[in-house]
C-alpha cells in the first residue's frame, strides 16, 4: 500500500481529509448551529480545519469540510465533538483522505502524482 500524502507538524505525520455530512433540517438544526460554528473557528484558529462550508443546490442540508489530522480516527473523533456529532444531528458521514497536489494546499501535498514528483509533469513545487 502506497503511504497517503502527509507533510510532517511538529513531529507528527499529518494528512489531509476531505468530510462531507448531511444533518436534517429543522429546529434542532438551528438550535445548535452557532455553537457548530463556534467549534468550527475553534479548529480553524488551531489549523486542523482548512476550510468548511455548505453544500448548494442539493436536496439535504449537507457540508464539506478538509480537515489536516493524523489519521481518520482522529477526524471523526473531532467530528463526534462537534455540537452537531454530540446531538445525533449527522444523517451521513464520509471521511476521505485526499492529497491536494494543485492549488491553495499544493505546499502541504505529497508532491507526487502517479509515483513521480509533480515537477516531472512541468509544475515546480514551491
Amino acid at each position: 500500500m502506497i503511504a497517503g500524502p502527509s507533510y510532517s507538524s511538529m513531529g507528527e505525520t499529518m494528512s489531509f481529509f476531505i468530510v462531507t455530512m448531511t444533518h436534517p433540517d429543522g429546529e434542532a438544526w438551528r438550535t445548535h448551529l452557532a455553537a457548530h460554528v463556534e467549534y468550527l473557528n475553534l479548529l480553524v484558529a488551531d489549523g486542523t480545519l482548512k476550510a468548511s462550508g455548505p453544500l448548494k443546490r442539493i436536496s439535504k442540508r449537507s457540508d464539506f469540510l478538509i480537515f489536516l489530522a493524523k489519521d481518520e480516527g482522529d477526524v471523526r473523533a473531532l467530528v463526534d465533538k462537534d455540537p452537531f456529532g454530540i446531538e445525533g444531528l449527522i444523517e451521513t458521514l464520509s471521511i476521505i483522505e485526499w492529497d491536494p497536489l494543485f492549488g491553495q494546499f499544493a505546499n502541504e501535498s505529497s508532491g507526487q502524482l502517479a509515483g513521480q514528483p509533480v515537477t516531472a509533469f512541468g509544475r515546480a513545487v514551491s
